[in-house]
């Protein structure tokens, strides 16, 4: 069985990481949707994100990647996939994503949302908050792959720098 797990990645936060391994663990193949909306304000480009979401974990051999802008019931019906997953944090979260769920519902009927609980560990960690952390030079390490905590910094002194580009040739 397949699933989706979609999200804006604008950081990918330990707490996604954690989220997707346990879901690699339950469905044979799973896929991490990177979404594109030009309605919000992001640090990191599409590339970017993907690139990101990529390179942390690269070690799950049945994930795979995409990108989509539009309706995620869309992406669904065209890879006839069934399931989403998503992540809960705090009852703020459940009552966003529970309206989602039943908008998706609405939208086709034959897709379901399984809702998993974030692991205790990661439960305050937001994308939001590492952006305002890193912005101001805070330690972030705790809270992001290594290679988002790179490419915060890089982003944060210089916001026009390539990120693919700079944390490749760093690899080399």
């Amino acid at each position: 069985m397949e699933a989706i797990y979609p999200g804006s990645f604008d950081p990918i936060t330990l707490g996604h990481v954690d989220l997707i391994e346990r879901s690699s663990r339950i469905f044979e193949r799973l896929h991490v949707v990177v979404a594109i909306n030009p309605n919000k304000n992001f640090l990191f480009t599409p590339d970017e994100r993907l690139f990101l979401v990529k390179e942390s974990l690269k070690h799950l051999e049945n994930v795979e990647f995409h990108f989509h802008e539009g309706l995620i019931v869309d992406f669904l019906k065209k890879n006839n996939i069934r399931i989403i997953i998503r992540g809960l944090r705090v009852i703020s979260d459940f009552e966003y994503e529970l309206q989602m769920a039943h908008f998706n519902h609405k939208l086709n009927r034959d897709i379901e949302t399984i809702f998993l609980m974030t692991s205790s560990k990661y439960s305050f960690i937001n994308s939001t908050m590492v952006k305002q952390i890193a912005s101001f030079g805070g330690c972030i390490k705790e809270f992001v792959p290594e290679i988002v905590d790179k490419a915060l910094r890089l982003k944060y002194k210089d916001k026009n720098i390539n990120i693919i580009k700079e944390l490749s040739k760093s690899d080399k």
